[in-house]
């Protein structure tokens, strides 16, 4: 199978684009910068130049494909808005959607589990509480799950807020050994029994691809490989490797030291399971947990 990935060289995408080569798929990439077309040209990838913001490219770049997985983001590098990214988003799904309608071909596109229901595991058939959620991005994952009615074996691979691994720059792990670094402590709040779930890069690597070979039309995939670490776990693993105190906050407290976006995050409570999406695909994660990951050492590496 040829598939389209928009997001190709980013940390997600790129696991992606390397499962599917060594799955026997071949791969068109998107690539907005010389540097990524270069990236994607080394690693065997043919190179579709244009970007999400283009939906004319990302048609013609459809219209190659056998299927498309969509894992770009509109990066708040670009734009601080939040809803001006998500509305760029939709639009670039609704193009894809646009050609790929009537041809019964696979669209697997991003979205999360957290924040969906919290309090409560949610699963692949949790209905949806938009009230509940923390990202405006919710529109994209209904557009895309929509498609199926259209013609497009759709279906949205819901990322574990943690997907960890090497390469991890930009992700919560990396945000909170951040912050730990600056403000001298590893913090959690309260008494840090509030849950995130995690998934392994590589791991969700694998579903994206079982996702594109044999997700049926509508299907909500949870790529989770743990249900709920409890996130005093993931405070003390980065305390233990930055050698600094591990320490409650209060609500208030947690606001200032956790000053951004995480703020709001982090004393979610936000289980998920996977177990639909393991029985229904095979999908089965065999790398390293959440906690032994940052144990391993690479998260501080540099």
């Amino acid at each position: 199978m040829r598939v389209f990935v928009a997001g190709a060289t980013g940390y997600v995408g790129s696991a992606v684009v390397r499962e599917l080569l060594e799955s026997g798929h071949d791969v068109l990439g998107l690539a907005r910068s010389e540097a990524s077309a270069d990236a994607l040209a080394k690693a065997g990838v043919e190179v579709h130049r244009g970007d999400i913001d283009d939906p004319a490219g990302l048609r013609a770049g459809a219209a190659k494909a056998d299927g498309v997985v969509f894992a770009a983001n509109k990066h708040i590098s670009e734009t601080t808005d939040s809803a001006a990214r998500a509305r760029a988003e939709l639009n670039a799904v609704e193009a894809l959607g646009a050609e790929l309608a009537g041809t019964d071909r696979p669209f697997v596109v991003t979205s999360g589990v957290l924040g969906r229901a919290p309090g409560r595991v949610l699963t692949e058939t949790t209905p949806t509480d938009p009230s509940a959620l923390t990202s405006p991005r919710l529109p994209v994952e209904q557009a895309v799950l929509a498609m199926a009615g259209r013609g497009v074996r759709s279906s949205s691979v819901r990322l574990a807020p943690t997907v960890h691994g090497r390469g991890d720059a930009r992700g919560f792990v990396s945000a909170l050994i951040g912050i730990a670094r600056a403000k001298g402590v590893s913090a959690f709040v309260g008494d840090g029994a509030n849950r995130w779930p995690a998934v392994h890069r590589l791991d969700a690597a694998v579903l994206y691809r079982l996702a594109v070979e044999s997700a049926v039309a509508g299907a909500r995939l949870h790529a989770v490989a743990e249900e709920g670490v409890p996130f005093r776990d993931i405070a003390d693993a980065i305390g233990r490797r930055l050698e600094l105190p591990v320490v409650s906050l209060t609500a208030a407290e947690a606001s200032e030291h956790f000053a951004g976006f995480l703020a709001p995050l982090v004393s979610l409570d936000s289980p998920a399971s996977s177990a639909l999406t393991r029985e229904r695909l095979s999908w089965s994660p065999a790398h390293p947990t959440l906690v032994a990951d940052i144990e391993e050492g690479h998260y501080f590496e540099g």
